[in-house]
């Protein structure tokens, strides 16, 4: 197959733009989630290595009406990111830009990776304070979809996170923080990518420290007993793993410590071959689903290597490497946050209900014959303390929020048969604990209607939305779907993406194709359909008279 051609229109606007700023774009290039759910083929893949170079991609996304989708590493398995007009990933964007050693703040370029980040900083004695599962992804991308740990004593990672720089559908470049455009910067905090192009954060660091964790073997109910004594409370980070059928739990703690490291460990499928040989059962487990039991006390038997008094082992690492653990396969992860008073209740009627005692469970979805993978993660954190707290926010503004997540594996990439019953049912009872859904998870019965009561200040995140981006530039189709009001049969945004079709790709996951309905202005006059967009944007950048706008002038300065 050839290189495809640019879009005419596309390079006769490049020739009108400065050539010492490069485009570096693909059109070859195709988008995928890292879980494989979700493909795309854009019309340009570009990757950005400067702020000129960004403003050149949005100036020229204006003029010849184009959507801009910002990604970094795609671990979202939902269709967030998909689009079939231009994808920017800032993977190449990816610079410290300063560093205040009195205060341990860094300013740093949004297309970091977290574990690039940590890296840097540790030259420094310094590190993040809490982690995710993982540290893959762009700064970026954890801020934006509400990245947590688990920790009572820690909420999500944007907490650390002192300002933000946004560049605009205008192109122009805004500061925010709490005490700079404040409603700007809640709704940065979690922007889902629908606001602009986050191009710097101001992160405030804290000192390097080990961490020595434990892990251990529990009956469920001795779990539950706990849960609101100080199983949460007791050290500062605690997460659970759930086997359901075997009614069992893993309990995982960790405290900062002074030790000298000591690693963990290796099991036997911890190392290659372990990992295809549990891989493989998964993928038998697709067409004869009743092993999933067995497959679970293989996994507490044999993976983590317990011994008989359920010590599962011990460490002590670093806190940038001791706080992740292995994701191991593609998989989709359904994940809401619900009041911690709620906790054993919602895990006592799932596990009723995996078990098949649907009266006792409650749930009007039938659990027969339905097998799920093992764990269900739990986890938690606290936000109630956060000031200012991102609008969209999906942790409990009072309280310690709990984190259940159905996780279930795609071996080889291969949908499991019990996800879409499996998912109705823990979604139908996350809702009836008054939970919400991570924003970058496998959400699959939530309505616009039912977002919009779970998040009173919806509708703020939604004004400054659209006074930022008013022609939808970095609307999709999701946002739509799940956050924009419906337009009352009037046309979609002028430069909104909407999903036209969604096919099943060869080697698992949906191909996804989208196009612009709404483009409002003839591609022929884009120059001058520029010099309008131009005026009207610029009168919408007093909305932030307080601002740091960044001129090309300013930009060539610093640069």
């Amino acid at each position: 197959m050839g290189v495809k051609m640019m879009n005419p229109l596309v390079e006769r606007e490049l020739s009108r733009t400065d050539p010492a700023v490069p485009f570096r774009a693909s059109t070859s290039r195709t988008h995928q989630t890292w879980a494989r759910t979700f493909h795309c083929r854009p019309e340009l893949y570009i990757c950005p290595e400067s702020i000129e170079e960004i403003k050149k991609v949005i100036t020229l996304a204006r003029r010849c009406r184009r959507r801009l989708v910002t990604v970094g590493r795609g671990h979202s398995p939902s269709d967030i990111t998909c689009t079939s007009s231009w994808v920017v990933n800032l993977e190449r964007y990816n610079k410290i830009l300063s560093v205040d050693q009195e205060s341990r703040t860094v300013v740093m370029q949004s297309g970091i990776y977290l574990h690039d980040f940590n890296r840097e900083l540790k030259q420094y004695g310094w590190t993040m304070p809490n982690l995710g599962s993982i540290d893959h992804q762009s700064i970026a991308g954890a801020i934006g979809t509400g990245t947590h740990g688990s920790s009572t004593r820690h909420g999500t990672l944007s907490q650390s996170v002192l300002g933000l720089k946004i560049m605009l559908a205008n192109g122009r470049t805004i500061s925010c923080s709490k005490d700079q455009n404040k409603n700007l910067f809640r709704a940065a905090l979690l922007s889902l990518g629908a606001l602009g192009i986050i191009v710097e954060v101001t992160f405030q660091a804290v000192p390097s420290f080990n961490i020595e964790w434990h892990q251990s073997l529990h009956p469920l109910e001795s779990i539950l007993n706990d849960f609101e004594i100080d199983l949460w409370t007791r050290n500062e980070f605690t997460r659970v793993w759930w086997m359901p059928y075997q009614k069992r739990v893993i309990k995982w703690v960790a405290n900062k410590t002074d030790r000298a490291q000591q690693p963990q460990v290796k099991s036997w499928l911890g190392g290659v071959i372990g990992f295809h040989t549990y891989h493989t059962l998964l993928y038998v487990a697709q067409w004869i689903p009743s092993l999933c039991p067995w497959l679970e006390r293989f996994v507490i038997n044999v993976q983590y290597g317990f011994s008989e008094d359920g010590n599962g082992g011990t460490a002590v690492e670093e806190g940038r490497t001791g706080l992740l653990m292995n994701c191991l396969y593609s998989q989709f992860v359904n994940e809401w946050a619900i009041p911690i008073s709620k906790g054993p209740e919602a895990i006592r009627r799932l596990s009723a209900w995996l078990n098949w005692d649907q009266e006792a469970s409650g749930i009007p979805f039938d659990p027969e014959g339905l097998y799920v993978h093992a764990p269900i993660e739990v986890r938690v954190s606290d936000t109630s303390s956060t000031v200012p707290r991102p609008f969209l926010d999906n942790t409990m503004p009072d309280c310690t929020s709990l984190y259940l997540n159905a996780t279930l594996y795609r071996p080889y990439n291969q949908d499991p048969p019990c996800r879409k019953r499996y998912y109705e049912a823990f979604e139908w009872l996350m809702k009836e604990m008054g939970g919400r859904p991570h924003w970058a998870k496998n959400f699959d019965t939530v309505t616009r209607e039912e977002f919009h009561n779970m998040y009173p200040e919806m509708g703020d995140w939604v004004r400054i939305r659209n006074e930022v981006d008013p022609e939808g530039m970095f609307v999709g189709d999701w946002h739509r779907r799940y956050l924009l009001p419906e337009d009352d049969g009037n046309l979609a945004l002028p430069l909104e993406e909407r999903e036209v079709r969604r096919e099943k790709a060869l080697g698992g996951g949906q191909n996804w194709t989208g196009e612009i309905f709404g483009r409002s202005l003839s591609p022929l006059s884009s120059e001058e359909s520029f010099d309008l967009l131009q005026g009207v944007e610029a009168e919408k950048s007093v909305l932030f008279p307080g601002s740091e706008s960044i001129t090309d002038d300013e930009v060539d300065k610093a640069y």
